[in-house]
């Protein structure tokens, strides 16, 4: 039953619904299920990739659409699904979100085609949407402001921990139940999680005055703006081709974004009722906090993303071993969204906490920008990388809780859409960002340093060379094969061999000498180019976090105009019969 008003005076602080502690324990496991099943399918599914591939024989052009539908479906719903959560309540969402998701889960599954899977996961993205916003606002309705902090960071820790258990149980399921059960095993999870959200979960509804229903005019506005802009982010190449930067491909997508986002700037300020009420960012909490989030949110992945292609190509790992590489990062992660929200809800204060997770972070980027070398070992730079989890764990939560409590309580589903809204388009941004940083410098360092390396080679070994070596042969991108000196050189030692056999009836000891010296020239030429490939990568992970140096920096002057807002601890609780004392 929703909990009803108690009189107020005017001098009262604002009124807060009172919920029994089941209620709250019951609500929060259903959210939290949700949240972690959305959250899992974002990396899950990505190792169950080459499975899908193989047996749907998706072609390559294809593939990344995978990700990428289920990526665009779920950030254009958010602040949609904000909206609805204020205007019908948190329940209705959440149980709506859980439903769709679970039917898109389904529906990969059995999908038989390239087609139905790419619909299918947009699908589970719209769903995908609902949970991530309601699950989050779900803590402000049951919170007070200051306790807020220590439920946001255990929610804030789902995101990181899901990024070590999603690749880990992925590639478990797939290995022994089939790749159509990372989508099945979503069904029960999600059914306990919607038995909870209906059975035990409040309504959660918002009181305010009706102004009108949802406006379906600025909806479709922003769909128009967000999907050619985040396709055009996703596809856009560096290396040419259709999808090239430059390409009529590109530039007409951020055209028709553009086009988009001043009709949905214009049908905001006309709606009754408006998807994203534009008044919000006169409030300088909301607009700094948000602003933060977007900035924060473009260097985020840039750990996760790059650092693999480092521990591979430089320090020599597997694919799996590079991948558990990232875990200290992860674990930082969890430790610095659980920490500061400990410390918030004790201490009361947020912006302190916030500045100093950002130099915390500046400084991690730093040790990694300016220390990397084709010399680093796994074990010093899974130590570097804590430094920047501990550094990015606080900004999940802490802005969170600052956009919710500046926000009217009416417009919180609104104010949590947003902040979710601008963090995954910062990632977005980030991401083509940084990887066009990458890109561009991996492959000036390698056109210069293996052009040096093998100028003095046999035009054989010379091609022998440069056939190994990622983007260098034209042959892939630099994350399409790896370098093996070891393999090169076996491979060179066998073509001198075989040339020695060609020549053994009439060799003399000169021409035997010659032979001998060209081969260690070789190898000699081999150990350069496998030097100059180290370097190039070092120097573009490098750059990598030099420019999520500068993005650091710019998050942390945002962050110095955020005010910091009063967390009241004591409220005037609104009473209900639903908060008797449990027996």
């Amino acid at each position: 039953m929703a909990p009803s008003a108690a009189p107020a005076t005017d001098d009262a602080p604002p009124a807060f619904p009172a919920f029994t502690r089941s209620q709250k324990v019951f609500t929060l496991l259903g959210a939290v299920l949700g949240l972690l099943l959305a959250a899992l399918d974002q990396t899950i599914v990505a190792t169950a990739g080459p499975a899908i591939q193989a047996d749907l024989r998706i072609p390559a052009s294809l593939y990344p659409w995978l990700t990428t539908s289920y990526f665009v479906a779920s950030t254009t719903m958010v602040p949609v699904w904000g909206k609805l959560s204020d205007l019908l309540g948190r329940r209705a969402v959440l149980a709506a979100g859980i439903l769709i998701f679970l039917a898109g889960s389904f529906l990969c599954g059995v999908a038989r085609s390239t087609v139905a899977l790419i619909l299918f996961r947009a699908v589970q993205g719209l769903g995908s949407a609902a949970l991530f916003t309601a699950a989050l606002a779900v803590v402000a309705d049951l919170f007070e402001p200051r306790e807020r902090g220590k439920y946001q960071g255990l929610f804030g820790a789902m995101f990181g921990l899901s990024s070590v258990v999603g690749p880990l149980a992925g590639g478990f399921i797939t290995d022994h139940l089939g790749w159509h059960w990372v989508f099945f095993i979503n069904l029960p999870v999600g059914a306990v999680a919607l038995a909870l959200v209906l059975s035990r979960m409040p309504r959660l509804k918002p009181q305010r005055e009706s102004r009108g229903g949802l406006d379906l005019v600025g909806a479709f506005a922003l769909a128009v703006a967000l999907v050619p802009l985040l396709l055009a982010l996703s596809l856009g190449q560096t290396d040419g081709g259709d999808w090239a930067w430059t390409s009529w491909r590109i530039l007409g997508l951020f055209a028709l974004a553009a086009v988009g986002l001043v009709a949905f700037l214009w049908a905001e300020l006309r709606a009754p009722e408006p998807l994203l009420d534009l008044t919000l960012f006169r409030l300088r909490a909301f607009s700094a906090g948000n602003a933060a989030v977007f900035i924060v949110g473009g260097a985020f992945l840039s750990g996760i993303v790059f650092l693999p292609l480092f521990m591979v190509n430089v320090v020599g790992l597997s694919a799996t071993r590079s991948g558990l590489t990232v875990m200290p990062l992860t674990l930082g992660v969890v430790a610095g969204n659980v920490l500061s929200g400990q410390l918030v809800s004790r201490v009361g204060r947020y912006k302190a906490l916030l500045l100093g997770s950002l130099v915390l972070l500046m400084a991690g980027f730093a040790v990694m920008a300016f220390t990397l070398t084709p010399d680093s070992t796994q074990a010093e730079v899974t130590a570097k990388m804590v430094l920047v989890g501990l550094g990015l764990g606080p900004s999940i939560p802490l802005y969170t809780m600052a956009i919710q409590n500046a926000v009217p309580p009416d417009q919180i589903g609104v104010g949590t859409a947003a902040a979710t809204f601008f963090r995954q388009l910062g990632m977005t941004l980030g991401v083509a960002l940084l990887g066009t940083v990458f890109a561009s410098t991996l492959s000036s360092e390698l056109e210069a340093r293996m052009a040096q390396a093998t100028s003095a080679l046999p035009d054989s070994v010379k091609a022998e060379v440069t056939r190994a070596a990622p983007g260098v042969s034209g042959e892939g991108g630099p994350t399409g094969q790896v370098f093996r000196a070891d393999e090169v050189k076996a491979r060179v030692r066998a073509e001198f061999d075989a040339e020695r056999r060609r020549a053994e009836t009439a060799a003399t000891p000169e021409v035997r000498a010659k032979v001998d010296a060209d081969e260690r020239q070789a190898l000699a030429a081999v150990d350069a180019a496998d030097r100059a490939l180290k370097m190039a990568f070092t120097r573009g992970v490098s750059a990598v976090y030099h420019v999520a140096l500068f993005i650091a920096g710019a998050a942390l002057l945002v962050t110095l105009f955020l005010p910091e807002q009063d967390l009241r601890r004591k409220r005037r609780r609104i009473e209900s019969r639903a908060s008797a004392p449990e027996q």
